[in-house]
């Protein structure tokens, strides 16, 4: 035993060479990284658990790749027959060790593609990148806009200064990973990178292998599972962690890559700094839809909170940017601003590290940031008291209240060094710095405020019962808008205190009570979810007026459901027809558009459709009205959910929908994917902008009328098998809640809010993302393909010319391609074979028949999807994403087959496997892990088993939910 057991040591290199696919490129390092990872991987589990754990592990990984080879169910069976006969400890270490692979897979893979990214940038080619449809770089852009489509750089400049992206980040609970192991991924890839550098010493080499090893094992050593569910404040504030790591500093360094991408097209000026090329907004602590726990206390909370961050944030950065500008020379107005400064200054503050004692005259640009520096300090004590005591005795007037009193000195200091010949200068760390100041103001971001019309008309219904005019519920359209235009155009008060009020009532009153009482700058669009009529827009016009807010928000209406977005375009039209609305917007609207449940409710296909010919009619109709509309776009982060590459996702909107200005959220696990670390962060920012300006400048094609009268269709016979199936099968909810891990799903404690909008109910209820979550966590992805086949197979069947169209569509329409590459993605990370397990061991066998027709259409729509794209094979169009796919999924399976015999011994309490004998004693390291959970409900060891096969699944698939 001894002896196979050394062999087999040995041998792991080896066998991963074997099982791991070959090299796609010379250039191609990420077998090499994995293999290295993984190796330093089981050494320390081998010493934290012994030899016999490191080769379960290793069984568990052959078998599983056996299974991927030649996909034999039996594969399966014997690999269940391991985890069942594992004691509970045991059973912990190997999910976790599992989803920990998977963990440095994915971060093999990063460092990867920054290493190809490099070399590209390095030869400057991107031409044999199949990647360069996706990445959008925005040098390339402009040579391509300039090169290519004879624009003139002016008109590139022209377009870019009044560009703005919008990057609204949601706390949607998403994010599996803990920020703590964030970290520490982060440094595994810092190590990995280091690793393999050219100019490397071998002290280096092994200072940083000893750090890879530790980084490593202190991750693997930390709890996985938070083990209570977050607030929204811990949301807010993971999310504002993005902003002091990479967020802040990536932004001035993105634009100078503007400036100098703008140099090399012959425009010798840079974007001035108030160009508003980059904003960013929150939905973390406003977002109360569905979600009782963001309170207006919570909504108070974090904007104070995010004033004392960025308050802080430029606090630090006031001192360097005063060791910087030591020059006397200043123009008159300077002089005279510093010199009465410098009169009417207090003497020494001694609470300052630097530049403490009275600035002298003589350094003129120093006394006038000194000042700036006062008053942030004050600024940032002020919002810090406000948080902690709700009163502050530091003045309002020694603080900064709005964000042009921040900016005048500053300009001051920028022109004067201007007109001194010190161009140059200004044109470093202060330029630089008054960026920052344009993009993140005093509030660092805007809030959103989204709650659901429902709860609007709830509080008016309580006025109008209260001042005897019946109920307004009950009202019609024609009357609630009649009324409702009345009082906004009358001026007294409706109400007083004496309205009767519910807990629900009082707490839409308080959270306008509370955009009234905090400075304008610190919140964005207030946003109406499941919004169908004018009346409902008009509702929180009026409670705004009612409750005294000096600047009232945007409105925007969120359209989410087919019927919805369907009759959007004429509850648009209505509002845009009321004189005294088309007044209030100033030329200027916001519509959002919802993509999760859109595709809950009708399925992918036809979802997709429906927003791009809603966005079509809304642009009709604004243009109509004289009205400038900016889409906001809530794309979730899987393709379930409206998510895909940046780039194709922007250039595959309709013609003249973006113009110039978009507004997207940026949800959950996407925030670490674009904005995890810096060279992500400015990729990111590069993206949106490249893909937003090349859309605007060169706009993709419109569908021919043919191409269109074929979606209609399709997208009928798309919508009727997806209803069929999801709404109309007497038992799909039973076989749903059988064949998947929902009803688990909740103890993972991802989010602040509750899985379903009602306790009670089917699938209408249940939110779009444990929804879409269940059904990748079984690799199945139903959701997403549904409906595809039944309408590719009536289009086929009805005309035999239908599939050269669908191909020409493939071939010349972005819109439709995005849609049919995202599906095939999906087929490439589903697994039939792995969801037939699941139904074999968890689903009542009178339902089999239903699964396997279930599969059977799964089987067809792939088949008449690859005929469709006109590929042999998925992905052959991406040969790095099939490597990469590849390499994953035999640490997936793994974990599905540990969860579905999980989920089977605690559904069912009579079904024990054969537990083997350990050699080990009692007291073994493993053992203690399941103590972590001592209140679980379940036989030992199964919970925290069970969450760690879905967080690892879960970073396999890359998509949460």
């Amino acid at each position: 035993m001894a002896a196979r057991n050394l062999e087999k040591m040995a041998s792991i290199d080896a066998q991963l060479r074997l099982l791991a696919p070959g090299k796609v490129s010379e250039d191609d390092k990420l077998i090499e990284y994995d293999a290295l990872l993984l190796d330093r991987f089981l050494d320390i589990l081998q010493d934290l658990h012994g030899e016999d754990l490191r080769e379960t592990v290793q069984d568990c990984y052959e078998l599983s790749a056996e299974y991927e080879g030649k996909q034999d169910p039996k594969k399966l069976e014997e690999l269940g027959n391991v985890f069942t006969s594992l004691d509970p400890g045991d059973s912990i270490v190997v999910a976790k060790s599992f989803s920990h692979m998977l963990n440095l897979a994915n971060l093999a893979e990063e460092v990867q593609i920054a290493y190809r990214r490099r070399i590209k940038l390095k030869k400057g080619d991107f031409v044999d990148e199949a990647n360069a449809t996706t990445e959008s770089d925005i040098e390339e852009t402009f040579k391509k806009l300039v090169g290519q489509l004879k624009k003139s750089p002016q008109e590139v400049f022209d377009e870019l200064k009044n560009q703005t992206v919008d990057l609204v980040l949601t706390a949607h609970p998403t994010q599996s990973v803990r920020r703590s192991l964030l970290q520490k991924h982060a440094r595994v890839r810092n190590c990995l990178t280091q690793l393999y550098a050219k100019d490397i010493t071998p002290d280096d080499k092994q200072e940083l292998d000893e750090a890879l090893q530790r980084e490593i094992q202190a991750a693997f050593r930390t709890d996985e599972i938070r083990r209570t569910p977050p607030t929204p404040q811990d949301e807010m504030r993971a999310g504002m962690s993005y902003f002091h790591e990479t967020i802040w500093k990536g932004v001035p360094k993105f634009l100078r890559r503007v400036d100098t991408a703008l140099k090399n097209i012959g425009i010798n000026e840079r974007l001035p700094y108030n160009a508003p090329l980059i904003q960013f907004s929150s939905w973390m602590g406003g977002d109360r839809d569905g979600n009782p726990r963001v309170t207006p206390e919570v909504t108070r909370d974090v904007c104070l909170l995010a004033r004392m961050m960025a308050a802080n944030l430029y606090f630090s950065q006031i001192e360097d940017l005063m060791f910087e500008l030591s020059m006397w020379r200043c123009n008159d107005e300077l002089l005279a601003r510093a010199h009465e400064l410098h009169r009417s200054s207090r003497k020494d503050a001694k609470h300052y590290i630097e530049f403490w004692k009275q600035i002298p005259p003589n350094e003129p640009y120093r006394v006038i940031l000194g000042d700036v520096r006062d008053k942030l300090y004050n600024t940032r004590e002020r919002a810090r008291q406000l948080l902690s005591n709700g009163t502050s005795d530091i003045p309002e007037d020694t603080t900064f209240t709005n964000v042009e009193q921040f900016l005048e000195p500053l300009e001051l200091c920028y022109r004067s060094l201007c007109s001194c010949g010190d161009k140059p200068i200004a044109d470093g760390s202060l330029l630089d710095f008054l960026r920052q100041v344009s993009t993140f103001g005093l509030s660092l971001v805007r809030l959103d405020i989204r709650q659901e019309s429902d709860r609007h008309t709830d509080v008016i219904d309580a006025i109008t019962k209260h001042l005897g005019l019946g109920s307004y519920r009950e009202w019609p359209e024609k009357q609630r808008q009649e009324w409702l235009l009345s009082e906004l155009s009358g001026k007294r008060p409706l109400f007083g205190t004496d309205v009767p009020k519910t807990e629900e009532i009082s707490d839409v009153l308080e959270t306008f009570k509370v955009i009234s009482e905090l400075p304008s700058d610190n919140f964005g669009a207030y946003i109406i979810s499941m919004a169908t009529a004018p009346s409902d827009v008009l509702a929180v016009e009026l409670l705004q007026r009612e409750c005294r807010v000096k600047k009232p928000l945007r409105v925007v209406p969120l359209f989410e459901k087919l019927a919805d977005l369907e009759a959007a375009p004429a509850a648009v039209a209505r509002l845009f027809s009321i004189d005294w609305y088309k007044n209030r917007i100033n030329g200027k609207q916001e519509v959002m558009i919802g993509y999760s449940d859109s595709g809950k409710d009708a399925g992918r296909l036809s979802a997709a459709w429906q927003l791009y010919k809603a966005q079509e009619d809304l642009i009709k109709v604004a243009k109509q009205y004289g009205v400038k509309l900016t889409m906001f776009h809530g794309r979730g982060g899987t393709v379930g959910r409206g998510g895909g590459p940046t780039h194709l996702a922007i250039l595959s909107q309709p013609p003249e929908t973006i113009h110039g200005s978009l507004r997207v959220t940026v949800q959950g696990e996407v925030i670490e994917q674009s904005f995890g670390e810096e060279h992500l962060c400015f990729r990111t920012l590069q993206r949106f902008t490249a893909a937003t300006l090349e859309h605007g400048m060169n706009p993709p094609v419109s569908p021919k009328p043919e191409w269109r009268a074929l979606m209609d269709e399709m997208a009928v016979v798309a919508t009727e098998e997806y209803r069929s199936i999801v709404f109309q099968e007497p038992r799909f909810v039973e076989y749903f809640r059988l064949a998947t891990p929902e009803m688990e799903y909740g103890r993972m404690n991802i989010g602040s809010r509750p899985s379903k909008r009602k306790p009670s109910g089917g699938i209408e209820s249940l939110r779009a993302i444990p929804w879409i979550f269940a059904w990748t966590q079984t690799r199945f992805h139903l959701p997403v393909w549904l409906g595809f086949g039944a309408a590719f197979k009536q289009a086929l069947e009805k005309d035999t010319k239908n599939l050269q169209m669908l191909r020409e569509m493939y071939n010349q329409w972005p819109f439709f391609r995005v849609t049919i590459d995202l599906i095939e993605m999906v087929f490439a990370k589903g697994d039939p074979g792995i969801t037939a397990l699941y139904d074999k061991l968890l689903v009542s066998e009178d339902l089999w028949p239903f699964g396997e027709r279930l599969r059977t259409n799964y089987e067809d729509t792939k088949r008449l999807l690859l005929q469709v794209a006109g590929h042999r094979n998925l992905l052959e169009g991406d040969p790095y994403l099939r490597q990469r796919l590849l390499l994953r999924d035999s640490y997936i399976t793994t974990l599905n087959v540990c969860q579905v015999y999980t989920l089977k011994q605690i559904r069912d309490p009579n079904y024990h496997g054969q537990v083997r004998p350990s050699k080990e004693p009692a007291s073994k390291p493993a053992a203690e892990l399941v103590k972590l959970n001592p209140t679980s409900e379940y036989a030992p060891g199964l919970e925290d088993t069970l969450i760690l096969t879905m967080k690892g699944i879960a970073a396999g698939m890359q998509n949460t939910g």
